[in-house]
């Protein structure tokens, strides 16, 4: 059963409960500290620095089954990994979506909007090939840019988009300042040019 051939496949909006299934934990063992150089004006320094590990659970903010309660996904694209009938990666990319945000009004622009495999198969590719599979299919689409959201202390996710060729394009040090639980974390925004 658990092997290293996994089925991958583009799904539709049934597949949301299988979606769910999918845990979307984050390892955190380090973050990047951000800081501004001239109050901003001459720059930002980036440093790695070790914190206490702990787990951060993102699958209780991306919860697949609520995406239509909170956009038209005409345009978004789902993808999942199974190991024989276990789910065990997910992935969403949105396209042209009015009232997107991230889209800054962008027609030629798509969005990453989650991507997770179950702990037990990362690093084994999972990841690499369904984004693969996305980036395919959003250059047929038409899409020039893929935007991608992460945070200072997914410092994994963050090597993985740099990996891609992504450029870290937008640092928002108040991105979450209205989120108590999570104000304290930076907002990293990368563009991956298709």
């Amino acid at each position: 059963m658990k092997n290293d051939s996994y089925e991958i496949k583009e799904m539709d909006r049934n597949c949301f409960e299988l979606y769910n299934q999918v845990p979307q934990n984050v390892d955190v063992r380090s973050e990047y500290r951000v800081t501004r150089i001239d109050n901003g004006l001459g720059g930002f320094v980036f440093e790695e620095v070790p914190v206490t590990p702990y787990v951060k659970d993102l699958s209780k903010y991306e919860i697949a089954s609520e995406y239509e309660n909170m956009f038209d996904i005409t345009n978004w694209r789902f993808y999942m990994a199974f190991d024989g009938d276990i789910p065990v990666g997910a992935m969403t990319v949105a396209g042209t979506t009015e009232g997107m945000d991230m889209l800054g009004g962008r027609t030629d622009a798509c969005v990453l909007w989650d991507i997770r495999v179950a702990d037990y198969y990362k690093h084994k590719g999972i990841g690499q090939k369904m984004l693969d599979m996305g980036i395919a299919a959003a250059k047929a689409d038409g899409y020039r840019v893929m935007i991608i959201e992460c945070q200072n202390n997914n410092v994994t996710a963050c090597r993985f988009y740099r990996k891609q060729g992504a450029l870290l394009s937008k640092i928002d040090m108040n991105a979450y300042d209205s989120e108590p639980e999570v104000a304290d974390e930076v907002q990293f925004v990368w563009h991956l040019e298709l």
